[in-house]
Parts: structure tokens; sequence; C-alpha cells
């Protein structure tokens, strides 16, 4: 869970880098957006006043008593025919200058200071029209600090140039109308190099502001559109601005953004800046909710993720805890089983030395007893003689029950191959008529076509063997043997398969009875050895396959041997013992 919610946390961090790396780059788009539009609708009015300053201009012109009283240079007739509309351009366009100027630049009349004239105009607009005797505009930095829009036009009459006539505006309201249609605030700056603290102190005073020289080191306010200017805008804020890059500030809890535009007089001459402060609170606010809101939303989202994996992985840990659990209980109840196998294998080996002791004991006793008869009547030839057969006889007896236990304890040796099973069949039957006394008939129902199944011929004839004489034991009343090949398949495994099947008609054997038959040793016949039916499971075990048996009290028993089609590749392919080369296994074997 750590690394993942790790993950979770890395994935979440870039994505609020990210955001904010956009939303950065969305206000630098916005403020250069603002900015290229403030410049161009700056532009964009000064030629439209311009225009409008021609127009003006071009109406005095065809005015004959204001040609005469210029080219008469009569004063109070020009204050009297012009002062009015000077009035009138000043309320409603702004107009704030209004010069004629002879041809030698002296100037006649200023209607915005009547009582100033005389002194020669050498500003760059009169001197570019009066070289290039055509009409010039720009904006120009006054000698009071003002930034004004001008407009200088040559007067001619009779194609000779009577004076000049100059109009111009303080871009002021420009200024104004530029922040209330775009929703910015507007500073103008301008180089401290260019105007002089008098004469700006001067200009402040005839338009009635308050300003600080002393704000920025190398920049002076001529025009700002806000109340006051920002503490946070300082000479490193504005330098950064004057660089050509934007800068965002906090003013009373305002955010702000600011970029700066480069204004430029009448001859080109880089004179100051344009600073536009764009107020992006709201903005950021939306935006920082914004981002708040996805954050919380994806971290309650990774937090359910967690949870539900976390409830996952918990359930998982639960199941694989009981999975462990159990498999820890199955080792240990498979360590007792083994435990209890082994004691019941040693159990069932002390059963067997049991047996065998006292199979053997019984005869060794007589023996014992025989040769102790026989020490005492060595004067009687034919006694002893007699007792020394006798004990011949119980040494017979010993070695044929050992030589039946070494037959068993060779059963395990294997030896597979394709045998026909009619074959095999007919050759333990003859052998049982050899060996069986009684001559009690054996039918054979076997299938019509050749059956041949791997397995091992010695093995299985031996089992037969042995189920043939079980039934012979079994039979009283001289019934007849039945042996049945047939098909059958193992309904539990869903293996095809045959079974070989020995069917007496004997007394057959009760509960009690059927449940020891296979442990060895077990006998209800007092010469029998109880190894006959053992063998046969043994057999059928190493063939894959198994034994069934089926017995009603008084009507018979019926055991067979089933086994499969071919032999599974895991079972050993073991040489042939001792037992095969023996040339009397088979009547060992019964």
């Amino acid at each position: 869970m750590a690394p993942l919610a790790v993950v979770l946390a890395i994935i979440m961090g870039v994505f609020a880098a990210a955001a904010l790396w956009v939303e950065a780059d969305i206000r630098d788009q916005d403020i250069a957006e603002r900015t290229a539009a403030v410049e161009k609708l700056f532009l964009q009015k000064l030629d439209k006043d311009t225009n409008l300053m021609i127009a003006t201009m071009r109406t005095m012109m065809t005015n004959p008593s204001i040609e005469r009283a210029f080219h008469q240079l009569d004063r109070p007739t020009l204050a009297r025919q012009l002062g009015p509309l000077f009035a009138s351009l000043r309320d409603k366009h702004h107009i704030t200058h209004l010069y004629f100027t002879g041809p030698d630049l002296i100037n006649l009349y200023r209607f915005h200071s009547p009582d100033e004239f005389g002194d020669e105009i050498d500003r760059l607009t009169t001197i570019k029209a009066r070289d290039n005797q055509d009409a010039v505009h720009g904006l120009e930095l006054g000698a009071l600090g003002t930034l004004t829009l001008r407009l200088v036009m040559p007067w001619r009459s009779d194609s000779r140039v009577i004076g000049y006539l100059e109009i111009g505006e303080e871009i002021e309201h420009l200024i104004s109308e530029i922040s209330e249609g775009l929703a910015v605030d507007m500073l103008v700056l301008v180089d401290k190099r260019l105007v002089s603290l008098q004469q700006w102190q001067r200009g402040q005073a005839l338009m009635k502001r308050e300003g600080n020289w002393e704000r920025f080191a190398s920049q002076v306010t001529l025009a700002q559109t806000t109340d006051r200017l920002p503490a946070a805008l300082d000479d490193l804020t504005l330098q950064r601005l004057l660089a050509g890059r934007t800068a965002e500030i906090d003013d009373r809890g305002r955010s702000l953004h600011l970029a700066a535009v480069p204004l430029r007089d009448a001859g080109q001459r880089h004179i100051g800046d344009l600073v536009v402060i764009r107020d992006i609170t709201t903005l950021k606010s939306t935006f920082n909710w914004s981002i708040v809101a996805v954050t919380t939303i994806s971290l309650l989202s990774a937090i359910g993720v967690l949870g539900v994996f976390y409830l996952a992985l918990d359930r998982v840990e639960r199941d694989y805890r009981r999975q462990h659990d159990l498999e820890h209980q199955l080792l240990r109840y498979n360590a007792e089983y083994g435990r209890i196998l082994q004691l019941e294998k040693l159990s069932a080996l002390g059963t067997m030395v049991g047996s065998i002791a006292h199979q053997l004991n019984n005869p060794l006793v007589g023996v014992v007893n025989l040769a102790q008869l026989a020490e005492r009547g060595v004067d009687d030839p034919v006694r002893t003689r007699e007792l020394l057969g006798e004990i011949r006889s119980a040494g017979e007896d010993c070695r044929t029950f050992v030589k039946r236990m070494l037959a068993f304890s060779k059963v395990s040796c294997f030896e597979s191959k394709p045998t026909p099973m009619a074959a095999l069949i007919e050759d333990t039957v003859l052998l049982f008529r050899q060996t069986e006394n009684k001559q009690l008939p054996v039918e054979l129902e076997l299938p019509d076509e050749p059956v041949v199944l791997t397995i091992d011929p010695i093995l299985l004839r031996h089992a037969l063997f042995n189920l043939l004489v079980n039934a012979a034991q079994a039979t009283t009343d001289g019934g007849a043997i039945v042996i049945s090949l047939a098909r059958e398949d193992d309904a539990a495994r869903n293996v095809p398969g045959w079974s070989l099947a020995v069917r007496d008609h004997g007394r057959g054997m009760p509960p009690e009875v059927l449940e020891k038959i296979f442990v060895p040793f077990y006998t209800t016949h007092s010469d029998g050895t109880g190894l006959g039916l053992p063998v046969v499971q043994h057999v059928a075990l190493l063939h894959d396959g198994q034994v069934n048996v089926s017995s009603e009290p008084g009507r018979g028993t019926r055991i067979a041997i089933w086994l499969p089609d071919s032999l599974p590749s895991s079972l050993p392919n073991t040489p042939p013992s001792s037992l095969h080369d023996s040339p009397d296994h088979k009547h060992d074997a019964a």
C-alpha cells in the first residue's frame, strides 16, 4: 500500500505542478494579449484624434477672416474668433493646445496661455513641419513634463507659408478610456533624463497632481489611472518590466499582473513606457478554488481507490492466511498421518513377524521334541527312522512357508508388455487344472474380439491363479468357476478399462470377513497363508488398477481385477525378478 500511496502522491504532485504551470502560462498569455490590445488601441486613438485635429485645422484654414488676422498678426481678432471654438474643442474633444506661430517659428498666440507669446517654438514637430513643409504629428514631451499628442501644419496663402498652426492634446483622457475599455489600470512613465525636476513640479502643480519624483530611480510618473501606485511596484520590479518581461505582485490582498509598452515620440525616440496593470485576483482565486476542488476530488478519489484496494488486499491477505493456515494444518495432518501410517506399518510388520514366528515355531517345536525323542531311542533304529521322517516333514513345511513368504516379497517386481488376455487366461486355467485336486469345471466368458493389454503377464497370471485357488477353496458343492473379461470404465476417474473377474458358487463371505480379506496373513482356512488376496490387490495397484469384491453368504463371491486400457507413463519399468525366472514359480504362487 505504501508504494501505491507514494505513486498516487507523485501523480497528484505532478498534476498540481502542471496545473500551476498551465495557469501561469495562461496568465502570461492573458497579460500579453491585454498589452497588445492596449498598444493597438492606444495607436488607434492617437490616429483618430490626429484625424480630428487635421479636420479642425483645415476648417480654420478655410476661414478668410482667420487667415487675414493671422497674416496681419492680429492677436485680438484671433482670440475673438477662435476663443469659443477652442473652448468647445477643449470641453468636448480634450484639445488642450492651440498655437499660432509665425514663419520664423516665433509664437504669436497660445490659446491655453494667452499671456505667453513671442518665444521661439523649437519643438521637434514644429521643426520637422518647417523642414518638410508638410503636416507632422506625434507624441512629444512638453516643457512642464506633460506628454502631448501634437499636430503641426504649415499655413499656405498664395503659395507662401504665412505661419504654422499647431494643435495638441494631453493623453490622459486616452489612458482613461483605454483603462475603462480593457478593464486594466495604466501608468505613464517617462525617463527622468528627458525632464527636469523644476519643470515636472510646475507641470504637477498646473495639472493639480501630487507625484513622487523619488519613487523610481530612472523613471517618473506623468499620469496614472489608479489613485495610488502599488507598494510592491519597486525599482526591481520596474526594471523587470522595462526589460520586456512580466511581473506579478500583491497589493493589499489583490494579485496584480504587470507588463510594459514602450512609448516613442514623433522622432521615434524611446521617451518612456506605458505600464499595464491587470487585476487577476478573481481569476487567480477562481483558479485556486478550482485547483483545490479538483485536488480534493482527486484526493478523495485516490483515498477511495486506496480504500477499496486496501479492502481487496485485506480480503486477499485473509484468504491467503486462511489458505496458509490450512496448508500448515494439512502438513501437520500429513505428518500425523505419516506417523500413524508408519505405526500401522510397524504394527502390520509386527503382526506379520508374529505370524511368521508362529508359523515357524509350531513345526520347530515339533522338530525339537522329535529330536529329543530320537536321542532317547537311539538304540531303536526303526523308531529313530520314523522320528527322523517326521522331522524331515516338519522341515519341508517350514521350507514351503519360507518360499511362499519370499514369493510374496518379490511381487513388487514389475515389467509390462502388450499381452493377449485370452492366452494368459487359458494358460492360467491349464495350470490351475493341473494343481487342483477337485477338478472343478471352469467356464470362460471372453469377448469375441481379441483383447491385448499392456500388463506384466507373470504378475497378472499369479494374481488370477490365486483367485482361482480361493474360488476352489470356497466351492463345496462342485459348482463351476466362471472367469469373465468385459469392458468396464472407471466412472470415478473417467478412464476406460477392462474387468477380469472370477466368480464362484460357494458359501460366500459375511461382512466381517469382507472387511479383512486384504489384511496380510488373515485367513479363514486352517491351511491358508492369508497372502493370496493381498497379493492380488498389490498386483492390481501396480497396474494402476483396483480390486472389486462382492459376496453374498450362501450365493458365492465375485472378485474382479479392473485394469486400464494402457498404463500411465509414471509407473516404473522394473527388470524381472528372480520370481519370474524361477522355473517353479507357478507352483510356489499357488
